[in-house]
């Protein structure tokens, strides 16, 4: 029996996430003010590299975050950091774990998570909050339709 390695996972998991959102008809969009090149360009990107702080801040103080991908279907970011509960009315969420591990609130209840872990967040379920035991937590996060600007709603 063979086992995989956490880059191949990772692989994987970049590749099923690309496949997704690549269309022959799909346009490339324009991440939040990264202006990109009409079209998807081939490229090999090192996220195991990159460090919390190599990955631009956000509005949000503990959350730092860049785009990758950006199609009219989804997008794809890295990010990494901390974000208080909320939900996406209108985009499915799928986060790989890249490194870190912790607990996170997956609707209503605390999901514990490490480096290897594939979350699944339905459009609607509230999640983040999360209580890091090994950080900061580093995770590759899929959105499907991409997020519109105005769709993170902030729950107690």
């Amino acid at each position: 029996m063979r086992h995989t390695t956490p880059a191949l996972t990772l692989a994987v998991a970049l590749a099923f996430g690309a496949g997704l959102l690549a269309s022959p008809l799909a346009r490339h969009a324009f991440s939040e003010a990264q202006a990109q090149p009409a079209g998807l360009q081939p490229a090999v990107i090192d996220l195991t590299a990159m460090k919390h702080d190599d990955i631009p801040a956000t509005s949000n103080p503990e959350m730092h975050g860049k785009g990758l991908v950006a199609t009219a279907n989804g997008t794809v970011g890295i990010q990494s950091g901390n974000v208080k509960k909320h939900y996406h009315a209108d985009a499915d969420e799928i986060q790989y774990i890249i490194e870190g591990s912790g607990a996170m609130w997956l609707g209503k209840e605390r999901r514990e998570f490490k480096a290897g872990s594939l979350i699944i967040i339905p459009k609607g379920t509230a999640h983040g909050g999360t209580l890091v035991t090994s950080g900061p937590v580093k995770a590759i996060a899929i959105k499907l339709p991409p997020q519109k600007p105005d769709d993170t709603h902030f729950v107690d």
